[in-house]
């Protein structure tokens, strides 16, 4: 499974702005990526009341993942690994672009 870890660094957490870039940036990568706290269910990155609600505070380790069998059929495991990683780099930016 797709999967990378980072660290919230916004000074808020995954909150308000930083949480909707967040989620924005999610969206534009055509995947369905989850999120969860290192101890926590995962809840779907797409939706903003989701990723909110699960109150990912500043410096919490947050993983990403992917799910194989719900990459459509132009998206390879590559391609995941890759987006993930862009998200991880945009959670770990200090502040919300």
């Amino acid at each position: 499974m797709p999967q990378h870890k980072a660290l919230v660094a916004a000074k808020i957490g995954l909150h308000a702005r930083a949480a909707a870039v967040f989620v924005r940036a999610v969206t534009e990568t055509g995947l369905p990526v989850t999120i969860r706290k290192a101890d926590g269910q995962p809840v779907d990155a797409r939706s903003l009341l989701e990723v909110m609600t699960e109150d990912f505070e500043h410096g919490c380790e947050v993983v990403l993942e992917v799910a194989p069998e719900d990459l459509t059929e132009p998206q390879t495991v590559s391609e995941a690994r890759n987006a993930l990683a862009t998200l991880s780099s945009l959670l770990q930016a200090p502040e919300a672009r």
